[in-house]
């Protein structure tokens, strides 16, 4: 097959690094937006905190004491501090006036009323190590305790071991060089299915409620039905299948409300009580903040905690040496000095850009749901798709969604996500628009006050919203139910 040669005219539109970065950063909640910050001074050099204001606060502080004690010693401190203020270089002194513009060099993040706040968090040993300590309490042998380490590092935050057994011999035999059989692994993850808390180590929820169960040293009447309920016949209990249950145990409604009772306080996630703990640890910090005077809504974005960032005075220095030199070695570096130096220009200069793009789209939404802000009565939600503030700000979709994306808005009604507040319309008999969200509340508020042992079905909800002048579909209650994470009327049933 013979080899040609032929031209193609392309068109293609590509993004720039610096925009790739603008877009990465936007997206970012200002959790996640401190945590990168500290990481680019860690990786860019020619990158620092800009600390002059602290300085100055302590030149200040030292100033007023000097003042009040000698006066010639406050001239000598003055000129000192001159000294220092000359001693400074600008980027311009060595480069184009077109390469940095001085504006970029730093960005300021907070104010001079700012608090910073540090949250000190003090754990103990965690979930594994506990498991760790107790394995060694026990009377194993080397070998033994080498597969248990290995198995409770296969124990996942729930608590559970959800590999198969068969897989981790495998793996005992590559990586730690053990042979064994699937009967002594399993008998030393018996072992560990006797630690706290109980039920840990199980390789099915089956299996954690049955440990739990068989584990209670006074077994009532109500427990041993329970164990039987599980072992026999757990997938009717997950269906709630109560009437199948009622029949088969021949008991009566009364004891099947005790066996409910005694399988719903077990434990299903034995594990999740660390999972849990770290969750409570951490909390949400709002990128906005919303406040209402005299019925006007105000908005400030949360700066706060982050670092404000300038270039290095120390690479600006040696970029200005190197640029004098002639040799190759040192024209490289101050190639390389040179490049640190821009892309410490094009964070800050993303970073300017992200404050700018979140102030301006969260203005936008507030000013268009200013009426609910303003009241907080959530009835006073208008539709709100991306598309409509994407218009009003004159910014593509994918970058208001970025900015809806994970961030948070405190108000005095609450800390809500952002994106909450986008919703579509539906329209009722009237013709009038209103938000899916008003729809939504009203699903919550029937299910919330419904009769658990009646449940209302989807047909029945759907019923109730036509009574209210909302046009709605019972697929569309489907639909809205799910998103709120509600299961069918069967799931929600009590006894």
């Amino acid at each position: 097959m013979a080899l040609k040669q032929s031209q193609h005219l392309k068109l293609l539109q590509k993004l720039s690094p610096q925009q790739i970065q603008l877009m990465k950063l936007l997206q970012l909640p200002t959790v996640a937006l401190e945590q990168r910050i500290k990481e680019e001074l860690e990786i860019n050099p020619a990158l620092e905190e800009d600390i002059s204001d602290l300085e100055n606060e302590v030149v200040d502080n030292e100033y007023d004491e000097v003042e009040s004690t000698d006066n010639e010693d406050v001239n000598d401190f003055e000129e000192k501090e001159v000294d220092k203020i000359d001693d400074g270089y600008e980027l311009e002194d060595y480069m184009d006036a077109g390469d940095l513009d001085a504006y970029k060099y730093e960005i300021s993040n907070r104010s001079a009323d700012d608090e910073v706040f540090q949250s000190v968090i003090v754990e103990g040993p965690n979930f594994h190590s506990q498991l760790e300590e107790q394995l060694g309490l026990r009377n194993l042998t080397d070998q033994q305790f080498t597969i248990g380490l290995y198995l409770i590092g296969c124990i996942d935050e729930d608590g559970y071991i959800r590999r198969d057994l068969d897989l981790i011999v495998d793996d005992l035999a590559f990586s730690q060089n053990t042979q064994i059989t699937k009967e002594e692994l399993e008998f030393v993850l018996k072992t560990i299915q006797e630690f706290d808390p109980a039920g840990v180590g199980a390789r099915s929820l089956q299996e954690c409620l049955l440990i739990q169960l068989e584990r209670k040293t006074i077994k009532a009447k109500e427990t041993h039905l329970a164990i039987e309920v599980v072992k026999n016949m757990m997938d009717e209990f997950s269906k709630k299948h109560y009437d199948k249950i009622i029949k088969r145990l021949n008991i009566e409604e009364d004891d099947l409300k005790d066996i409910i009772t005694e399988i719903t306080h077990l434990n299903p996630r034995p594990g999740g009580s660390e999972a849990d703990n770290k969750g409570q640890m951490s909390e949400i910090v709002p990128d906005f903040n919303i406040t209402v005077n005299d019925g006007v809504p105000e908005l400030s974005i949360n700066q706060r905690n982050l670092p404000e960032l300038k270039i290095s005075n120390e690479y600006i220095e040696m970029l200005k040496e190197y640029s004098k030199a002639k040799e190759k070695s040192i024209r490289e570096a101050s190639s390389f000095i040179k490049g640190k130096i821009e892309s410490a220009q094009w964070f800050i200069d993303a970073l300017q850009q992200r404050h700018q793009t979140m102030l301006v789209s969260m203005h936008c939404i507030m000013q268009y749901q200013n009426d609910y802000f303003a009241s907080g009565d959530e009835s006073k939600l208008k539709p709100m798709i991306l598309k409509d503030i994407a218009d009003k700000v004159n910014l593509d979709i994918s970058t208001v969604s970025r900015v809806a994306n994970s961030k948070y808005v405190q108000t005095p009604y609450g800390t809500f996500l952002l994106k909450t507040f986008f919703s579509e319309s539906l329209s009722t008999e009237g013709g009038e628009e209103v938000s899916t969200r008003e729809v939504k509340k009203i699903l919550q508020e029937c299910i919330f006050n419904e009769d658990k042992k009646k449940p209302l079905t989807d047909d029945a909800l759907c019923a109730i919203l036509k009574e209210k002048k909302y046009n709605i579909a019972r697929r569309t209650v489907a639909k809205y139910r799910e998103q709120l994470d509600i299961p069918v009327a069967r799931m929600r049933k009590e006894i």
